[in-house]
């Protein structure tokens, strides 16, 4: 299948599905946690999307639909249900000077993205599952130089569409990207929360990468911090082996749901036997202070995972 183009329109999209072993258990993680490989012992759907989108020229706009498992868990909080289907519904303008964007579109915040294909690794870390992956509002981007480049975000809360009620929040970024080193530094703000993320990678060789990320939040009278590493390691042009470590503290149950401190250690390899085509086999294990997985401090997950693509 091959990309199509309408009137300057760029359709693609993908069905993400999976088969993960947890033994003795019909779900993974715990309630508003996982949004990758939800159910176990099964096979699954993770994410099915389409994803249209018109470049601004000056005007344009990106529409990404998306539907399975994974949508489930992303939206939970939403009060409004009809939401769940919409990851991405933004117009964008391009003013030369500087970029807008308004409506629903991804987070700046973060390291991981929501879609697993554009990852690392099969399975998002801590840090990627208690930080936003979506965001409402209006952005205005600027790049300075081929280095340098800002964002300014005016946010409806918190990962939120729907919720008419949610604080009114102030995100900014500021990032530089170069020939093997990129970093950006991250910002949410509202009347009770203050979040900082830094997220940076590093090319040390041609096939060796290297990623890092520190999050620190504060929501009176509770604080936060989580630390994450990454690396990836590409065997070919098809083949790529990949491991994340991860540390999050919660100690007062700011944001995780629970008092706890949580670690996790990821690997994953990676094949791509064709362009269309994306497999992922990995093994995860998780452990909590708090007894979060089905009663238990701890969860091993074996994944296997394909990911089919049309499109660009």
């Amino acid at each position: 299948m091959t990309a199509s183009s309408i009137c300057a329109l760029v359709i693609a999209g993908w069905l993400d599905g999976y088969h993960a072993w947890n033994s003795g258990h019909s779900l993974n993680w715990y309630r508003g946690i996982g949004t990758t490989a939800e159910r176990a012992d099964q096979f699954a759907l993770n994410v099915a999307a389409i994803d249209i989108v018109r470049d601004p020229k000056p005007f344009g706009f990106h529409l990404t639909l998306v539907a399975g498992d994974s949508a489930d868990v992303v939206h939970l909080a939403e009060p409004n249900t009809n939401t769940r289907h919409v990851y991405q519904a933004s117009v964008t303008y391009d003013a030369k000077v500087v970029q807008l964007e308004g409506g629903v579109y991804p987070s700046h915040i973060g390291f991981e993205g929501y879609f697993s294909k554009d990852n690392w690794n099969y399975t998002r870390g801590w840090l990627g599952e208690l930080s936003p992956y979506y965001q409402t509002g209006v952005k205005v981007a600027r790049t300075f130089n081929p280095h340098w480049s800002a964002q300014v975000h005016v946010l409806r809360g918190w990962q939120n569409i729907s919720d008419p009620h949610a604080p009114k929040a102030l995100g900014t970024q500021i990032a530089y990207t170069g020939t093997n080193l990129s970093a950006s530094f991250n910002t949410y703000l509202d009347n009770h929360r203050k979040f900082g993320d830094l997220v940076a990678t590093y090319k040390a060789t041609p096939k060796l990468s290297l990623g890092a990320s520190v999050d620190d939040g504060h929501q009176s009278p509770a604080n936060w911090f989580g630390v994450s590493l990454w690396s990836r390691y590409a065997l070919d042009d098809r083949n790529a082996l990949a491991f994340r470590a991860d540390r999050f503290r919660d100690p007062d149950n700011g944001i995780s749901g629970f008092a706890q401190t949580l670690d996790s250690q990821t690997f994953t390899y990676e094949l791509r036997p064709q362009k269309h085509l994306i497999l992922k086999l990995e093994g995860r294990r998780d452990h909590s202070t708090a007894p979060v997985f089905n009663n238990s401090t701890g969860q091993k997950l074996a994944i296997a995972s394909a990911v089919v693509t049309f499109g660009s």
